[in-house]
């Protein structure tokens, strides 16, 4: 992960548990991480002010041990699953990862776990930190995604390859969807920007992050060397699949509709269940006009 500037440390939300986690995906990363608020920052270093990736725990499933041993026997290991996946931890010690689990089950579900090893005081903070986010999710105003009209249109015009997602969550969507697409489009770090996505195999995946930027007179410019200048995020996603021969596929999820109506009927005699289409039929028949008022005459 490059180190980019974005909302300084000080600038976050309540900080309720903090230290070092080893994030292991496509190449394990040793991030100093923060759990603020109900989302973890993780920084390069635990004096730096800016972090460099974050990931939103709304999608919060579940938390788990993982019974396997790390190559530091002291180490140990949890499994943190989201609705968009799931992101594989290595703490210092099994002490730290009751911690974390404790934390972020809390912060994510608004109750204290009980199903946890923890001692009284530790339960306690877990109490204040659920206290804390509660009253922060209270006086949060909505968040200018769902507020802003605007946005809306924003969507519809994006190439159908562009998904809301995180650096982090980009990763895991591109590796559970490989068989659809590689390549994908998200918001950039600094809300104002955007990025590419990228997942090729090579003796194991790889995956590559490339900032969009864009233009004050119009256009974008993919900030590679030599740079890539393109009038929309359309054209841009159109010489990334031409200039790699097709290699690079935009990841498009669509999910079909169905093209008729049908029921599950159940046979009066056998019980059998089997899916049923409606009979075919004219126009419903229109409602009778109303009555005259009782007292009204003509």
């Amino acid at each position: 992960m490059a180190k980019r500037t974005r909302r300084p440390r000080d600038q976050l939300p309540n900080c309720y548990y903090e230290g070092y986690m080893e994030k292991r995906a496509f190449n394990d990363e040793k991030l100093w991480t923060a759990l603020c608020g109900n989302t973890l920052f993780f920084f390069n270093d635990k004096k730096d002010c800016d972090y460099i990736e974050k990931l939103d725990l709304s999608g919060f499933i579940s938390v788990t041990d993982e019974t396997r041993q790390d190559r530091n026997l002291d180490a140990a290991r949890f499994n943190l699953r989201l609705k968009g996946g799931n992101i594989k931890f290595t703490v210092p010690n099994a002490e730290v990862r009751e911690f974390w689990k404790g934390y972020i089950q809390a912060v994510a579900e608004l109750a204290v776990p009980t199903s946890l090893n923890l001692l009284p005081g530790q339960i306690h903070m877990l109490k204040e930190a659920v206290q804390k986010e509660t009253e922060r999710k209270q006086n949060s105003p909505p968040s200018a995604e769902t507020s802003c009209p605007s946005y809306v249109t924003l969507q519809a015009d994006m190439p159908a390859c562009y998904h809301n997602v995180s650096r982090l969550e980009a990763e895991l969507l591109l590796d559970r969807e490989v068989k659809r697409g590689n390549l994908l489009l998200r918001p950039g770090s600094d809300g104002s920007s955007f990025a590419v996505s990228t997942r090729q195999d090579l003796d194991s995946p790889l995956v590559k992050h490339y900032r969009v930027i864009r233009k004050h007179d119009g256009g974008f410019i993919i900030d590679v060397e030599p740079k890539v200048t393109c009038d929309t995020l359309h054209d841009m996603i159109s010489y990334l699949v031409t200039s790699t021969d097709g290699v690079l596929i935009p990841l498009i999820i669509e999910e079909p509709y169905e093209k008729k109506l049908s029921y599950i009927s159940s046979d009066n005699e056998n019980g059998e269940k089997s899916v049923q289409q409606p009979l075919q039929k004219g126009p419903p028949p229109s409602l009778p006009s109303k009555p005259p008022k009782p007292g009204i005459f003509h």
